[in-house]
């Protein structure tokens, strides 16, 4: 399975993962615990760890066409949710 990861430089990480799940949890399964929240995509899933001064993103799939989908989905989701924050996001594999 392709893997995906980021690490997004952020003082707004917990509130930023709170409103991702939040507008994903409409229509996707999302698990949330204290450390890491994870929801379940049609063509993979998305992991984050927020922590003081950043946050840790992974996303996985069955395959390549569909990683790519979910790093365009979570970057863009992100980006309109992060408001007047500037991410720079970039996806290692």
């Amino acid at each position: 399975m392709p893997i995906s990861r980021a690490v997004v430089v952020t003082e707004a990480g917990n509130k930023l993962v709170r409103q991702l799940c939040e507008h994903w949890g409409q229509h996707q399964e999302v698990e949330q615990s204290a450390e890491q929240s994870r929801v379940q995509f049609d063509r993979g899933s998305c992991l984050l760890k927020p922590e003081e001064d950043k946050l840790h993103v992974a996303v996985e799939s069955l395959d390549e066409e569909g990683l790519d989908q979910l790093e365009g989905l979570v970057a863009r989701d992100m980006e309109r949710l992060a408001g007047e924050e500037v991410l720079d996001i970039i996806w290692e594999n």
